[in-house]
């Protein structure tokens, strides 16, 4: 799938509930689901910078893929990250780098965020597209 049929699937997900209390405990439950970062990439380096909670981002190039895990000290970052995973993972560099990233505005999800935890996901993304950089300059 592409990322972009990836965000979609995610926006008529998020469509699907009539409240932000259903759609919290959503990305919870997507959090809960998250592919895990192996111990030994829970380090200084993989943490990301400006969430509030720790989130470790790890990026692994695969033939001509980058394969993301991720993990975080606080459930709702975690669904988070889950989500970005989810729409970005398995996805080719050029691709992650020229994605549209209008699908979190449309699921709500920056508005109801608090000020820092909406700095965190910014940050999430930054290191997936800087991910993304380093391996297409790489090839």
């Amino acid at each position: 799938m592409t990322i972009k049929e990836i965000q979609d699937e995610i926006v008529d997900e998020f469509s699907l509930f009539d409240d932000w209390m259903e759609r919290y405990e959503y990305i919870i439950e997507l959090g809960k689901k998250l592919p895990l970062i192996k111990e030994e990439y829970k380090t200084e380096n993989n943490i990301i910078k400006g969430c509030q909670s720790k989130v470790w981002l790890q990026g692994e190039q695969q033939e001509d893929t980058i394969v993301f895990t991720a993990d975080s000290d606080a459930i709702l970052t975690k669904g988070i990250i889950a989500i970005l995973i989810r729409a970005f993972s398995n996805q080719k560099a050029a691709d992650i780098l020229s994605a549209d990233m209008d699908f979190i505005d449309e699921i709500g999800l920056k508005e109801h965020l608090s000020p820092t935890r909406a700095n965190g996901l910014v940050s999430m993304i930054k290191n997936i597209k800087m991910y993304a950089l380093a391996f297409e300059a790489k090839n």
